[in-house]
C-alpha cells in the first residue's frame, strides 16, 4: 500500500504489550543481517534492537513512514532505510520479517518466492498476519488488507522453505475484534481508548489464555520458516 493511514500507524505504535508479546516468539531468530519489509513507523523495530544484530534494512513505500523512520533511527548507523519493493532489493539476509505486512500485498505467493531468493541458506522467513477472513472489517478495508489469512495457507510447502513454527496468537483479541465489527458497524479506525483497553488490559490476560489453548486459536497467525537450500 503506497499511502497508509497515518492515524492507524500512530495508534498502533502505542500497543507496546502486544508488540512485545509477538516479538517474544521470534526474538531468538533475530540475528545477523535482517530485512524488515514494510516497517511502518518502526513500531516493531524499536523493540527488537539488540547486540546480536549486525544490520537492519527497513523498507517502506509510504513517504510519511519513511520520514518517521529516518527521524527515529538517525542515531543507529547499522539501520538502513529504503523505499523499495522486495524485487528491487539486491542484498542477501539472514532473516526476513513481515510483521502485519503480507496482507497488504496482492500477490502474496510471489512475494514469498522473492523473499526466499534473498534469504541466505539456513536463514529464517517470519510472518505475522491477521487471521480469519470471516472477521474482515471496515478497518481491514481502510488500511488496504487484501485478505485475512486462514492457517492452511501457511501449511503449504513453499519451495526451499522448511516449516519451523505456525501458531495463533491473541485469543481474546479475536472476540474483541468480532464484537467490534458487529457492534460498531460503521466504525473504521478504533479509538485510542479501545486500543488502550485491548493492549494494556486484555493482552496480558490473553498471554495466559493463548498458552492454555496451546496457540490453536487467535486473531493473528505467526509463521516461521527456515531456508533449507
Amino acid at each position: 500500500m503506497i499511502k497508509y493511514p497515518k492515524i492507524v500507524t500512530e495508534r498502533f505504535d502505542d500497543a507496546n504489550f502486544h508488540i512485545s508479546y509477538c516479538l517474544y516468539f521470534i526474538r531468538k531468530y533475530l540475528k545477523g543481517n535482517i530485512l524488515e519489509v514494510g516497517a511502518g513507523c518502526g513500531s516493531f523495530t524499536k523493540h527488537y534492537l539488540n547486540k546480536e544484530i549486525n544490520s537492519i534494512t527497513l523498507t517502506e513505500l509510504d513517504s510519511t513512514n519513511i520520514s518517521n523512520l529516518n527521524s527515529k533511527f538517525e542515531t543507529h548507523p547499522n539501520i538502513k532505510i529504503e523505499k523499495k519493493k522486495i524485487d528491487e532489493i539486491n542484498e542477501q539476509f539472514d532473516v526476513i520479517i513481515y510483521l502485519h505486512v503480507l496482507e497488504h500485498i496482492k500477490d502474496d505467493v510471489n512475494e514469498i518466492k522473492e523473499a526466499t531468493k534473498r534469504l541466505n541458506k539456513n536463514g529464517f522467513l517470519i510472518f505475522m498476519v491477521p487471521a480469519h477472513q470471516k472477521i474482515y472489517s471496515n478497518l481491514d478495508k481502510a488500511v488496504g488488507h487484501f485478505r485475512r489469512y486462514e492457517i492452511d495457507f501457511f501449511k503449504k510447502n513453499f519451495e526451499s522453505l522448511e516449516q519451523i513454527d505456525i501458531k495463533f496468537l491473541d485469543t481474546l483479541g479475536f472476540f474483541l475484534y468480532y464484537l467490534n465489527k458487529f457492534t460498531f458497524k460503521n466504525e473504521v479506525f478504533p479509538s485510542k481508548f479501545k486500543i488502550f483497553i485491548w493492549d494494556k488490559i486484555f493482552t496480558p490476560i490473553t498471554i495466559l489464555v493463548d498458552f492454555l489453548f496451546r496457540y490453536k486459536f487467535g486473531k493473528c497467525i505467526l509463521a516461521i520458516y527456515k531456508k533449507s537450500s
